[in-house]
């Protein structure tokens, strides 16, 4: 059964991570009124407190009194959830980063770009959790951070010349790339603060995603209404929804789902090589379908991406070589 499982969550994370951002950069591209972003990361947290709760009564055989007992009986301790809270309101603030993100950079550059979340994870993980890297895997961190300067670099919109590209578009492409550096710092302290606390407790995964979507879901509504509080009541919530915006909040939720499943099932291999194969079908489909112009600095940084993650992931016991030690 855990084999099948990593085997899923391998599919998953693969089809998740290609699709997340070529979905919300294809829906800015949409004719008609524009989402607005903010809401639909409210969504998002709904979509993945109703599933965890969902998924939790699973476990308890789709018994839904049991669940609720559960729930409750852990969510009476105000502390536990408070420190839960810390993690929720840090990926509510880097959803939003990632949709600044989109608006100002093109799929392919966003996500190979977003892959520095793997160095501020590394590090994190050595500040917090005090664990240690191997040579190989620091040098892996070094590689994967030229990689993606040379893929901000080297890739462009088609028709936009070098010259052009720099004097016109320099200030959203600075945006984006300081939006998404920013979304890395918090996706690695937040995914290693949550680490921390689902392994110092024996609460169910789910449990921890309920807390984490409840607390989420206010959050999100209150910075919803802080940042776009006029928009919202000039044009409604739901204004620009439709079938791909629905898709967007799906996929985005799942993304939120599969790091539990991974985290109970699967390990930082497979999670990496998910990460490979999700990266190269993003950037092939913005080529071939989108029309961006990859260059010759764009195609060794995207090589450096995606050899740094197999020369991070290689030193690990699975081969059978030192690796990352807790």
């Amino acid at each position: 059964k855990e084999q099948m499982m990593k085997k899923v969550a391998l599919v998953v994370l693969v089809f998740q991570n290609s699709t997340q951002l070529l979905l919300m950069n294809y829906s800015r591209t949409l004719k008609g009124p524009s989402y607005i972003s903010s809401t639909v990361v409210v969504c998002v947290e709904v979509v993945k407190l109703i599933c965890s709760f969902a998924l939790l009564s699973h476990e308890h055989g789709w018994d839904w009194s049991a669940a609720k007992i559960e729930l409750s009986s852990q969510l009476a301790d105000p502390w536990d959830t408070f420190k839960v809270g810390v993690p929720a309101f840090i990926y509510m603030v880097q959803n939003n980063l990632l949709f600044v993100a989109t608006s100002n950079l093109d799929a392919a550059t966003t996500q190979l770009t977003y892959q520095l979340k793997l160095m501020t994870t590394a590090l994190f993980s050595v500040f917090i959790l005090g664990k240690q890297l191997s040579n190989q895997q620091w040098l892996a961190l070094v590689v994967l951070t030229a990689g993606v300067t040379l893929v901000q670099l080297g890739i462009r919109p088609p028709g936009e010349g070098e010259a052009h590209s720099s004097s016109v578009h320099y200030g959203s492409q600075l945006t984006g790339f300081l939006a998404v550096l920013s979304a890395c710092l918090l996706s690695g302290f937040a995914a290693v603060y949550f680490e921390k606390i689902l392994k110092g407790s024996k609460v169910s995964v789910w449990i921890r995603n309920i807390q984490l979507g409840a607390i989420g879901s206010v959050l999100a509504l209150a910075g919803a209404y802080v940042s776009d509080g006029a928009a919202i009541a000039e044009y409604g919530f739901f204004r620009g929804y439709g079938a791909i915006v629905v898709l967007i909040i799906m996929v985005y939720a799942l993304g939120g789902l599969t790091v539990a499943v991974v985290v109970k099932y699967a390990d930082n291999i497979l999670k990496g090589f998910a990460t490979s194969f999700s990266v190269i079908v993003c950037a092939l489909f913005s080529i071939v379908f989108l029309g961006m112009q990859p260059s010759l600095i764009f195609a060794v940084g995207a090589a450096l991406v995606m050899a740094s993650v197999s020369l991070y992931n290689s030193s690990r016991d699975y081969f059978g070589l030192n690796g990352v030690r807790p």
